[in-house]
């Protein structure tokens, strides 16, 4: 490869793979560079600091729980009551698979949160922002009662944390959790109900 056609993208996933073959601990901006074939100041040209680059690679594994959450926001299918239904399923089964499917990438990242906690508050509140508008627009329809849709919006995230907070990932895998999903589903929507 020729530092021309070294972008961020690139680095972000050679990043990805040095993290999940070392773990947080060990891997390097020269793993990364050495996986790349360059010098690791090619990469320090696009990631001034090894924390820099950890951050961004945080807020990209964050971004895509993001963009599916997104397009839920911004369907014109469903009615309030499904749209936030699908949001918070869609939420917890991206967790879910991102926890089971990979274990050792997402401890990694679930280290790698705990030290760059402005691109975790970032991402936590385009979610509270995503859950805000599904709610606005179920209150403008007339399918729920909140008279401050973001205060609401805010409980729904707290009252869901056991299915996608990290610190519960032990027990998504439980063979009970997705009952325990779908009562407190149909709970906080009955809250909501006008």
């Amino acid at each position: 490869m020729t530092p021309e056609t070294l972008t961020a993208e690139r680095i972000l996933e050679a990043t990805e793979e040095v993290l999940r073959r070392y773990g947080p601990a060990k891997a390097t901006v020269v793993d990364v560079a050495r996986l790349l074939g360059v010098s690791h100041g090619s990469v320090y040209r696009h990631f001034r600091t090894k924390a820099a680059l950890r951050e961004a690679v945080t807020a990209r594994w964050l971004s895509r729980t993001e963009a599916a959450l997104q397009e839920i926001v911004d369907g014109a299918d469903g009615a309030g009551p499904e749209k936030l239904r699908g949001w918070l399923r869609t939420l917890f089964e991206a967790k879910r698979h991102k926890a089971g499917d990979d274990p050792e990438l997402f401890a990694t990242y679930t280290v790698l949160a705990g030290e760059h906690s402005g691109a975790v508050d970032t991402h936590l509140t385009k979610l509270t922002g995503q859950l805000t508008r599904i709610v606005e627009e179920g209150v403008r329809a007339g399918e729920f009662a909140a008279p401050d849709p973001a205060g609401a919006a805010g409980a729904l995230f707290v009252a869901t944390a056991r299915f996608h907070d990290p610190c519960y990932a032990p027990q998504w895998q439980k063979p009970t959790i997705d009952a325990e999903f779908t009562a407190v589903a149909d709970l906080l929507l009955r809250g909501l109900k006008p």
